[in-house]
C-alpha cells in the first residue's frame, strides 16, 4: 500500500505558555497543501526499513516512521513489514513533514492490519509520537491548541489561491526556536480572522517565532522580502522554520531564491 504524506502551513502561530510538562501551549490554524513524500508499507517476513530521497538526520531508530509502528506492533502484536519511505520534503523546516510521514504510517498499517481504529484512536496514538502528528489524521484545515493535541476542523476554502514554499536548507530545530521565545498569553481569534478576505491577513496573523528567528538568520529576511516582492499578499514563516510561504492571486515563477521551491495552486 502506498500513500503520499503532505505538509501543513500555519496560520498564525502564538506561543502562549510553558507547560508543566515541559511543552508550550500554542494556538495555530493549520492548512493542508499537497506538497508529498511517498511511503509504502507492505507486509514481510522481517522487518525492513528503507529511505531514499533526501537524507533524513539522526538514527534510523528514531524516525518517527519506526516509532510509529512500533507503538502499535506492541499494542496489536503487528507482523513483520518493510516499509520504504521516499523523501522529497526537507526536514527542520516547519512544515510538519516527519510528523506526517508517522501520521500516515498509522494510518496506513491501521488499513493494512484491518484494526478498526478510530479516528479518536488514531488522534491518541498520533499524540504520542509528536505535538503535529494529531493535525494529519484529519489533514484538513484545524484549529489546533494545546502542544498541538487539541484538533479541532474548522471551515476554511483557500482554494484557488497559490502557494510557494521556500526553503534555503537551513535547519532549524524545535528547542532552538522556543530558546528565543517568551511565552506572552496573547491568544487571538484566529476563527474570526479566518473569515476575513485573505488579503487581509497580514493584518490578522503573526507566527511568534519569526522575529527571533529573523534576527539570528538575516537570510529568513531576505526569504520574507523577496516573496513579498514578488507580489505575495501574505507571507510567514511555517512553524518553527526555518522555511516560508507566500499566497498568491495569480501562480508565481520559480526564482531560485531557496535551496527547495514548490509552488501549487490550493485546494480546499
Amino acid at each position: 500500500m502506498v500513500v503520499f504524506p503532505n505538509i501543513k502551513i500555519n496560520l498564525g502561530l502564538n506561543v502562549l505558555s510553558k507547560r508543566p510538562d515541559g511543552y508550550h501551549n500554542l494556538q495555530s490554524i493549520f492548512y493542508p497543501v499537497q506538497w508529498c513524500d511517498i511511503l509504502e508499507i507492505v507486509k514481510s517476513d522481517e522487518f525492513l526499513f528503507k529511505v531514499s530521497g533526501l537524507e533524513i538526520p539522526g538514527k534510523p531508530e528514531e524516525n518517527l516512521v519506526i516509532k510509529a509502528y512500533k507503538l502499535l506492533q506492541k499494542e496489536f502484536d503487528l507482523p513483520p513489514v518493510a516499509i520504504y519511505l521516499h523523501k522529497v520534503i526537507p526536514t527542520g523546516a516547519g512544515l510538519g513533514a516527519g510528523s506526517s510521514d508517522a501520521t500516515f504510517t498509522l494510518s496506513l498499517l491501521n488499513k493494512l492490519f484491518d484494526l478498526k481504529l478510530t479516528d479518536e484512536a488514531l488522534l491518541n496514538y498520533a499524540a504520542m509520537l509528536g505535538s503535529d502528528c494529531p493535525f494529519f489524521v484529519y489533514n484538513s484545515p484545524c484549529l489546533v491548541t494545546g502542544r498541538g493535541e487539541n484538533v479541532q476542523k474548522i471551515t476554511l476554502n483557500l482554494s484557488g489561491y497559490w502557494i510557494k514554499l521556500v526553503h534555503t536548507g537551513l535547519e532549524i530545530s524545535t528547542r532552538e526556536a522556543f530558546q528565543g521565545i517568551q511565552p506572552n498569553n496573547n491568544a487571538s481569534d484566529l476563527i474570526s480572522a479566518i473569515n476575513k478576505d485573505p488579503k487581509l491577513y497580514k493584518n490578522c496573523f503573526k507566527n511568534d517565532f519569526e522575529l527571533y528567528l529573523m534576527a539570528n538568520y538575516p537570510v529568513l529576511n531576505q526569504l520574507k522580502t523577496e516573496l513579498q516582492k514578488e507580489g505575495a499578499f501574505y507571507v510567514s514563516m511555517s512553524g518553527s522554520g526555518s522555511a516560508f510561504y507566500g499566497l498568491f492571486e495569480k501562480k508565481p515563477t520559480n526564482t531560485g531564491i531557496g535551496k527547495f521551491e514548490f509552488i501549487t495552486k490550493l485546494h480546499s
